[in-house]
């Protein structure tokens, strides 16, 4: 199958599910392209090695933008282990409010994935950290966008990958050369993996958003890596909304879905160890799919007042740290 091809069913497919969106979005946008850019796709212990020698892939994002000629800051969005969900799409309307462009990346459908909830062994965990290093390339190259003022923001899996591109370590490997982005937004990350070298940020904004009853990825492991970070002397905060779950923010999801087949990692206690690989802390076995702490039946619940202090929160923090530069 010629690459043409792909890349052209690659679009097709992003354009029917961009007219499917459930959440139109806001009259501010005056032009939608649906981009594709190349990745490629590394197994963990690839990407944490430094290799280049993954699969390379075609991914395809949707980049809106408000009216005018002049560059605009972007927020780039990475789903979570359920693909291109509302819950990530509703994001693109507030944005696009303050004036801002966004981009939403899939990772999963130029993969054949439909989703990861099942099997999440079935993407490496920092494959998506690659990706959103391409998109900050493509866009610091879009002659609407301001390179200086590009963020990133992630929503569970996706908000993991958030996170973790902003190490130094992993953007010296694989980033942009001379480019970054301008803040990492993480909503609801597993922070239960602790990485060699994973207090050593680049120089910018990290401020993760965070429910206290999530039971897919529970917040203590955030804290405590808030912790070690804030010692360092990283600017990084946490937010957490009392009695809100994951996916808080998910307007879809007003009635709680408690998922049996769905795996988690909430028990899980991982680190890096040696350079390159995952080992449970507890058995110190390299972590793999049939380690005994994977757990099933994570709760998903939308959580309205946790959801209006979020944006909120968001909005604020964006004003002052991207929209007044």
């Amino acid at each position: 199958m010629g690459s043409r091809y792909v890349t052209g069913l690659l679009l097709a497919c992003a354009m029917g599910a961009l007219s499917a969106l459930p959440n139109p979005v806001s009259a501010q946008i005056a032009r939608t392209e649906v981009i594709a850019f190349q990745s490629m796709t590394l197994g963990d212990d690839q990407f944490l090695e430094g290799r280049k020698d993954g699969r390379p892939v075609t991914l395809a994002g949707v980049l809106r933008l408000p009216g005018g000629t002049g560059k605009v800051p972007v927020a780039v969005l990475l789903h979570g282990s359920g693909g291109m969900s509302s819950f990530v799409t509703d994001w693109e309307s507030d944005y696009n409010a303050l004036g801002m462009g966004t981009f939403a990346v899939d990772s999963f459908s130029g993969r054949g994935i439909v989703n990861t909830n099942v099997d999440q062994f079935v993407l490496g965990r920092l494959a998506m950290i690659f990706d959103a290093y391409r998109a900050l390339e493509l866009l610091a190259n879009h002659p609407r966008v301001d390179s200086s003022r590009i963020v990133l923001m992630g929503f569970s899996r996706g908000g993991q990958s958030a996170l973790y591109a902003s190490v130094k370590r992993f953007q010296d490997a694989y980033g942009p050369p001379g480019l970054s982005f301008a803040a990492y937004l993480p909503f609801y990350a597993n922070c239960g993996t602790t990485f060699v070298d994973d207090e050593v940020l680049v120089d910018r904004p990290v401020r993760m958003f965070h429910g206290s009853a999530d039971d897919y990825n529970p917040v203590a492991p955030c804290r405590a890596y808030v912790e070690r970070l804030k010692a360092r002397g990283r600017d990084v905060q946490l937010t957490e909304y009392p009695n809100a779950g994951h996916v808080f923010d998910g307007r879809a999801y007003k009635t709680p879905i408690k998922v049996a087949n769905w795996q988690t990692f909430r028990t899980c206690v991982l680190s890096e160890r040696p350079r390159g690989k995952i080992v449970n802390v507890k058995t110190g076995q390299e972590f793999s799919k049939t380690d005994p702490c994977i757990e099933m039946g994570p709760t998903v619940l939308y959580n309205e007042e946790a959801e209006r202090r979020a944006r909120a929160d968001v909005v604020s923090f964006i004003t002052v740290t991207v929209l007044s530069k």
